[in-house]
């Protein structure tokens, strides 16, 4: 058989043409009816027997050499040079900040899903408009597409979704589509698809509700939430908090930073999410020598290694069973959903 009339392209398809002619060649040389070393038709020669534009075909060519399937020899042709490659799976992760916790979602889910696997990295800064380009651009090309959906609105607010960002994402097949971290609320009603997922409101009133015995001594507990930031934090956070504050009859603050020269009182307790207001507190807690876990307590949201060290306690989900249980599901082709486990870590600034 001519390698040419292995190239299946169906104009119906709403699978780009050039993603034809990529996945005709690979499926044939996983068959073995090309075989390394062979020669492909020329560009031409696929374009006027396909009734493809020479474009079409120059794109799905470059694919192939991008994935090195193919090499181009100048003046003799395209040959197979690697058919070990050619099974790989192609993923795109869209992470929506370069956090330590997001990053650290992306290498529990590279490490976990091995050399088979090919992973285009995309952070798009939490803003709408790179996110909808880039699945505009990359439609249907991928394997697999994990999603880490936060965005912010004019004013720098959380959105766990807008509706363009929504319909873009519900346009993906779903059996393509993972969604990790933060599940878009209408997606909570749609059972197929897939997510890995934290519960914010639920996760903070819970692990609160854990600590309590340590809680109780602390007569005021005050929330660091920065209402306007680069990437904000979801609102259900601020639910959470306030919720357990009210069950429990605490009194507390929502204070949008760690200012300088902050007042503090004695059995003030604080809970900060950003690194730079959780350093800030620290160093004036020193500063006015007050005694930390005894005086004054300190709660920060995510855990690392850096605050297990200081002894800094902690409110956290575990970011690699996320990215490794992500890792999973693609590699078994499994579909379903898991609530990641969200804890109270005990330690002595409390």
């Amino acid at each position: 058989m001519e390698v040419v009339d292995c190239i299946e392209i169906n104009k119906d398809s709403r699978v780009p043409m050039y993603q034809q002619i990529v996945d005709s060649i690979i499926n044939n040389i996983s068959n073995g009816n090309i075989e390394l070393n062979q020669k492909l038709p020329s560009i031409n020669t696929i374009s006027e027997d396909c009734y493809l534009s020479r474009d079409t075909v120059e794109k799905a060519y470059n694919i192939l050499k991008e994935r090195n399937v193919i090499v181009s020899i100048p003046r003799r042709g395209n040959y197979v040079v690697n058919i070990e490659t050619a099974p790989k799976l192609q993923i795109l992760f869209l992470v929506s900040k370069m956090s330590s916790y997001k990053m650290s979602i992306y290498n529990a889910f590279l490490n976990k899903i091995g050399f088979n696997s090919k992973i285009d990295l995309v952070i798009y800064h939490c803003d709408e408009l790179v996110f909808l380009n880039t699945l505009k651009n990359t439609k249907l090309i991928y394997d697999y597409y994990v999603v880490l959906p936060h965005f912010k609105t004019e004013n720098l607010k959380h959105a766990s979704f807008t509706e363009e960002t929504l319909n873009a994402i519900q346009d993906l097949p779903k059996n393509k589509l993972l969604v990790l971290d933060n599940i878009m609320p209408p997606l909570l009603e749609d059972k197929d698809v897939s997510a890995i997922y934290q519960e914010y409101d639920k996760d903070i009133y819970e692990a609160l509700n854990e600590g309590i015995n340590k809680i109780a001594k602390y007569k005021k507990i005050a929330l660091v939430y920065p209402e306007k930031s680069v990437y904000p934090y979801p609102r259900r956070i601020l639910h959470g908090f306030k919720k357990f504050c009210l069950e429990n009859e605490k009194d507390f603050e929502i204070l949008d930073e760690v200012c300088d020269d902050m007042v503090f009182n004695k059995r003030d307790l604080f809970i900060t999410i950003e690194e730079a207001d959780l350093v800030n507190l620290i160093n004036q807690i020193r500063k006015n020598e007050l005694i930390l876990g005894e005086d004054v307590g300190v709660i920060s949201y995510n855990d690392t290694p850096l605050k297990d060290l200081l002894g800094i306690a902690t409110m956290t989900t575990d970011f690699k069973i996320m990215g490794e249980t992500a890792a999973q599901m693609i590699l078994e082709n499994k579909r379903g959903r898991v609530k990641v486990p969200f804890h109270f870590i005990d330690r002595t600034s409390i």
